[in-house]
């Protein structure tokens, strides 16, 4: 049997509990998940990317070596590629994403066919949880805890 293995690019700013459900239940139908935490010229993160990596990592070191953390700044077409796996993991909470995230895989594709995208809807509990909205939340001073990580809490807690 060959080890399958999905790419989960995102800017991860900051990993959500939606984030880390979706990446549970991916581990249910692939062998292993590369979180990818892109740069990207439309957001200015709070947290540089040596940062989110590590936060990623230790929000998921319970899934030991079946979950990879690291950075990328190429196409992801190009990244997937040099990972050995045409496997792109989204999630989808609303029909707006729906919509982005359409446009984006028909983009990749275009760029490379045998891209596959595998999309999952997020799980109830997690389906209003957000980056932007944990980032805005934290930076008011409230408490995040119920949609984050407890490392995730306390970095965002000395950042804003």
């Amino acid at each position: 049997m060959t080890s399958r293995t999905v790419v989960y690019p995102g800017s991860f700013n900051p990993i959500t509990n939606g984030h880390t459900d979706l990446v549970e239940r991916a581990l249910k139908l692939f062998d292993k998940v590369i979180l990818a935490i892109g740069t990207s010229a439309q957001k200015d993160p709070k947290t540089d990317l040596a940062d989110r990596i590590a936060l990623c990592k230790t929000v998921l070191s319970e899934h030991g070596a079946r979950v990879e953390v690291e950075g990328f700044n190429t196409l992801l077409v190009d990244y997937a590629k040099s990972k050995g796996t045409p496997f792109v993991l989204r999630g989808l909470r609303t029909v707006t994403d729906f919509d982005y995230e359409f446009q984006m895989a028909e983009m990749n594709t275009s760029l490379d066919p045998n891209i596959e995208y595998v999309f999952l809807p997020t799980s109830k509990e997690c389906s209003f949880i957000s980056s932007t909205l944990v980032r805005e939340i934290a930076a008011l001073g409230g408490d995040i805890s119920q949609f984050v990580h407890p490392a995730v809490a306390s970095t965002l807690a000395h950042t804003y």
